[in-house]
């Protein structure tokens, strides 16, 4: 009897439990990549190009939903759950809520003033991170291209202040 129930507990716990080296790494990644994006924004301030509150709310802050969001993940099913449908429970919940997330994020891209985004910045910031799934494989994959999602805009975001900065704004050689 006390074999049955191991065996039925494994059965319920094994799908996830083999996919915990994962999520620890993909979960860790991601909160080091929500740091450097904090590296990022102190680039952005110290920079002389125009910047506001909305294009912030538009390109940044999804950035670190991005990420947050692959952390969330991760923790959910690293979690040591009793059953399955409580970890698909809840993971239904975060989908649901970037489903809705991306829902703003795209009024606050049209509304935003300061820059006008063009079809890669609509394929990355909007499109991509908007595929939920059931399977654990595509739930994974889904976890790791948030993560290339938030590095590509982190990298877009800072070649873009990097190369587009006015001449006139870069500081001369010393006197």
């Amino acid at each position: 009897m006390l074999l049955a129930v191991l065996l039925a507990t494994e059965g319920a716990v094994s799908p996830l439990a083999r996919w915990e080296s994962f999520y620890v790494i993909v979960g860790s990644s991601g909160a080091a990549l929500t740091g450097l994006q904090f590296v990022v924004m102190t680039l952005i301030a110290d920079s002389s190009r125009p910047r506001s509150p909305a294009l912030i709310r538009a390109f940044g802050t999804p950035t670190i939903v991005h990420f947050c969001a692959a952390l969330l993940v991760s923790a959910i099913s690293s979690a040591p759950w009793d059953a399955l449908s409580s970890a698909g429970f809840a993971l239904g919940v975060c989908g649901a809520a970037g489903v809705a997330y991306g829902v703003v994020i795209v009024r606050r891209a049209r509304s935003q003033t300061g820059y006008a985004p063009v079809l890669e910045d609509w394929i990355w910031h909007f499109v991509l991170p908007r595929h939920p799934a059931p399977s654990l494989f595509v739930i994974g994959a889904a976890t790791v291209l948030l993560l290339f999602i938030g590095i590509h805009n982190s990298w877009d975001t800072v070649t873009y202040i990097a190369v587009e900065q006015p001449e006139a704004a870069k500081p001369g050689p010393p006197r």
